[in-house]
């Protein structure tokens, strides 16, 4: 049996024994706050959206690049709201998140915008300089 499959049914059996809840009380621990992302490789470029519900101020991200891994870090500000909260999926505290890129890029042509909680961050790829091909000037000598 597949080991995942060997985890789902433990899941099922706690859900049953505790009650459908019984996860909720973990899932902050277990699911740290990470802004999800999609990432788009083109020929030469790579296009990263960044979801950042409710950070409307860029000094709130910080954007590193790293060889081919690209860096995140910033603070989602929680969501402040009296009474006893029932059930918490927003992500929020600080976060730190390393995406793996392809290719290596030019640092020289990275660009990042930030409109309404969506981040745009294009990143063009680096072209090797042992992979150009280069001509080579022959000089000509007389006898």
């Amino acid at each position: 049996m597949d080991p995942f499959q060997h985890m789902h049914e433990w899941k099922n059996n706690l859900d049953q024994f505790f009650g459908g809840d019984f996860w909720d009380d973990f899932e902050h621990i277990v699911k740290p706050p990470i802004p999800a992302v999609n990432i788009y490789e083109l020929d030469n470029e790579i296009i990263v959206y960044v979801n950042l519900p409710g950070i409307k101020d860029r000094k709130q991200v910080k954007v590193f690049i790293h060889d081919t891994v690209l860096e995140l870090k910033g603070n989602l500000f929680p969501v402040k709201q009296s009474g006893k909260m029932i059930k918490q999926e927003i992500l929020q505290g600080e976060f730190s998140r390393q995406i793996d890129l392809p290719f290596p890029v030019r640092e020289d042509r990275i660009t990042a915008t930030l409109k309404q909680g969506l981040m745009t961050i294009q990143l063009h790829r680096l072209v090797d300089a042992k992979k150009k091909k280069h001509s080579i000037d022959i000089e000509e000598f007389e006898d």
